[in-house]
């Protein structure tokens, strides 16, 4: 099993004899499934060269912040929202005392500042530098900020001497890596999500529909799969294909897609309603094509509403964790709360579908989380990393009713 498919890793490589241990450690995750992408340090590249750990990661290797061309494609701020985890290996005790104190003199450092999502750090130096009382200070200072540390090891160093601080060994590496994903947390658990748009027929050829794009309930779909779910995706049209191992029921129409919810709901742990279900649909659909007339007259068409699907689980009876979303326009928070209250929610997700550059049809988002009398924003991120971030808040406020060990 791929246990890291699917994840983008971000691995910063700094300078110091380990550097060279990095193109193993791109092969070992690539084999566990991830896309990995280098970012180099100055000093790293006096030890292995840019153009081997290219060939190995089959990306362009990112070196300098201030790269016109780099910016043009993906820059600092897109490295930083691309990643589901940065991985800083190795990390010398330079890089650790600038990364605990905040600088963004470098590329590596600047990526590191702009990120929303796990940094983890494979420390390499010395055993005196390591056992320093202001590296130890600093590795503590970063633990506080949420930064993982992976090792380091003990035994013989390149420099002759015996001790602590030499390299994490790369499959040890992985297994952390690895273990730094929800891998486990909804294990035992049947989810239930809703993804995509629904159309509504006005004629054969003729539709309502809207900009859903599906990609943030097929990343919750994936996420919870990956946290060890059972996942039944009921999906509206689109363009992505199915994730691996959900059960995927494929809908077009709100009607479809209420019927097949209400169905999948029942003995279901959690359901997340993230579709965006037409609110209305035609009252007649016309059997043929309705063609237009010479006069230049009006049609009319008149919309009734469909069924509220996340309005209806929320109501059974020891029903399932529901989640909903809220994607609005303005007073978003003001909205999705009042969606929570109404509608009896145990969570809303709630996003500004305004912003062009994020929600619809974008690979990136940025959510607001509501449940009791907690608030948390996600800031602008892929869509993959919101996803998990949520699915592990699912899993952190999840009832012990519907909790599996």
């Amino acid at each position: 099993m791929n246990l890291l498919a699917g994840k983008r890793i971000l691995l910063g490589v700094t300078g110091g004899i380990a550097a060279y241990k990095s193109a193993e450690l791109i092969r070992r995750l690539q084999d566990q499934g991830a896309d990995v992408h280098v970012v180099m340090t100055a000093a790293a590249t006096e030890f292995i060269t840019p153009l081997t750990l290219q060939g190995l990661s089959g990306h362009p290797v990112h070196l300098d912040l201030l790269d016109t061309e780099t910016e043009s494609v993906m820059g600092h701020i897109e490295l930083a929202r691309w990643a589901d985890l940065i991985l800083i290996a190795p990390a010398s005790a330079n890089f650790i005392a600038r990364l605990s104190q905040g600088h963004g003199s470098d590329l590596l450092s600047t990526i590191c500042l702009a990120a929303q999502c796990q940094i983890a750090v494979a420390p390499a130096m010395n055993q005196g530098m390591w056992a320093n009382a202001a590296t130890q200070e600093n590795v503590r200072s970063l633990m506080t900020q949420g930064t993982a540390i992976f090792g380091p090891d003990e035994g013989l160093q390149a420099c002759g001497e015996i001790g602590e601080g030499r390299l994490l060994d790369v499959a040890g590496i992985v297994d952390l890596t690895i273990a730094t994903f929800p891998n486990g947390k909804l294990r035992g658990c049947k989810v239930v999500i809703t993804a995509g748009p629904t159309r509504e027929a006005i004629d054969p050829v003729r539709y309502i529909s809207n900009h859903s794009s599906g990609k943030q309930g097929y990343a919750l779909a994936e996420a919870a799969i990956e946290a060890g779910a059972e996942v039944i995706l009921i999906s509206g049209p689109t363009n992505l294909a199915p994730p691996n191992r959900a059960n995927v029921i494929p809908v077009t129409s709100a009607q479809e897609m209420y019927e097949a919810s209400m169905q999948e709901a029942t003995g279901a742990d959690i359901f997340i309603g993230v579709a965006a279900v037409a609110d209305f649909r035609p009252t007649e659909v016309s059997r043929q094509k309705i063609k237009k007339d010479k006069s230049g007259s009006r049609v009319t068409i008149t919309l009734e509403e469909n069924p509220d699907i996340i309005a209806s689980v929320a109501a059974l009876g020891d029903g399932p964790f529901t989640v909903g979303f809220a994607a609005e326009t303005s007073h978003v928070i003001d909205y999705a709360r009042a969606k929570l209250a109404k509608k009896n929610l145990d969570m809303v997700i709630a996003n500004n579908v305004s912003n062009q550059e994020i929600g619809f049809n974008s690979d990136e988002n940025e959510t607001t989380m509501i449940w009791g009398n907690q608030e948390q924003t996600l800031p602008i991120a892929s869509k993959r990393n919101i996803a998990t971030k949520i699915v592990g808040t699912i899993a952190e406020a999840l009832p012990e009713s519907h909790a599996h060990d």
